[in-house]
């Protein structure tokens, strides 16, 4: 692929500073721009690169004042960081665009499939899979009997969904997700041992979700276990049994939270904290990394620290005295000693 400075300004409403067809046929950091490379310089810290980078393209901010002359080709635009951010999505887009049925895989006569879908190979589409329009199933993706797919969404390599999962539109889902595996539900006997209970639920993903690779949502005891509109998983978080989260919340890596409990919406949630189960999360909540999150929290909008956690600011007053504890130590015992003294002067 590759494009003029010209077409990439008409695309993003910029103007052209130099040689309008100067080609760019891939995108480089501007420290690392070599001949035919497309970069950006959005942070002023970065400048000095502008004048010594070797690739054909820069698209910059359009109130950059050079220091000196450039030898590279300048886009201007109102905001550089936005508009090479529109460009690496296209880029994605068009690096990713696949079609057709790849062999060997399986595909279930039963199985519906939708237009412009691919499935690679060695993938398996169970009974009464129904795959929406222009969605992607890559090699060795395993989607289970009854599963439902909307459009435009994608299951990369490896990928697991299980039986009776519902994913909606524009879903993407990294390699190693598992999809609907059982929760933990098992009912401890008199003797010592346990009982499995049938996980008999699903898992129903809404649109715009996205998974990261190796985390896992587990289907519901029963009903669903659902994650809303605009949530964004990171890499090996848990989800356990009929836990609900809501729209545009995200939670980073490493992150568990436990069954039934329920997250309000454009919840932040820091990596490597845990949430203990039955309890709810008020809306724009926002947890530090490593959190322990053991009751309910009510008041929306506040920030939350520590193990267990608390309200952020006292969390970060409190570390300064853990920090201060060998100091205090010695004053205490030092006013001991003086008290003693005194003591005995008496």
């Amino acid at each position: 692929m590759q494009f003029t400075a010209q077409e990439i300004a008409f695309l993003l409403n910029g103007t052209v500073e130099g040689d309008g067809l100067a080609v760019v046929n891939h995108l480089a950091k501007i420290e690392e721009g070599t001949s035919g490379a497309l970069s950006f310089l959005a942070n002023p810290k970065y400048e000095q690169y502008l004048y010594t980078t070797n690739a054909s393209v820069v698209i910059v901010n359009n109130d950059l004042v050079l220091a000196e002359p450039v030898k590279t080709t300048l886009i201007r635009v109102d905001n550089a960081y936005s508009s090479f951010s529109v460009l690496l999505e296209k880029y994605n887009t068009i690096k990713l665009h696949k079609t057709g049925i790849e062999q060997p895989c399986f595909i279930h006569p039963s199985a519906q499939i939708g237009d412009d879908v691919y499935i690679g190979a060695f993938a398996y589409i169970g009974p009464d899979v129904k795959v929406g329009s222009n969605s992607k199933i890559y090699p060795g993706a395993y989607v289970g009997d009854n599963v439902t797919i909307g459009t435009n969404t994608t299951l990369f390599a490896g990928v697991k969904v299980y039986f009776d999962c519902v994913l909606g539109n524009n879903v993407i889902i990294h390699s190693g997700a598992i999809i609907g595996s059982d929760g933990f539900g098992f009912a401890p006997n008199a003797d010592g041992t346990y009982n499995k209970v049938a996980q008999i639920g699903n898992v129903i993903l809404e649109d715009n979700v996205e998974v990261g690779s190796n985390t896992t949502i587990d289907r519901a005891t029963m009903g669903s276990t659902i994650i809303r509109k605009g949530v964004k998983l990171d890499n090996l978080v848990q989800i356990a049994h009929n836990v609900e989260i809501n729209k545009n919340t995200v939670i980073a890596a490493q992150s568990g939270i436990s069954g039934s409990t329920k997250i309000g919406e454009n919840v932040v949630i820091g990596g490597q904290v845990g949430m203990v189960g039955h309890i709810t999360i008020a809306n724009r909540s926002q947890f530090q990394a490593q959190s322990g999150v053991g009751r309910t929290i009510s008041q929306e909008g506040k920030k939350w620290a520590g193990t267990p956690a608390f309200e952020y600011a006292g969390n970060m007053r409190s570390q300064v005295v853990y920090q201060r504890l060998p100091e205090l130590e010695k004053r205490v015992a030092e006013l001991e000693k003086l008290i003693a003294e005194l003591t005995k002067v008496q």
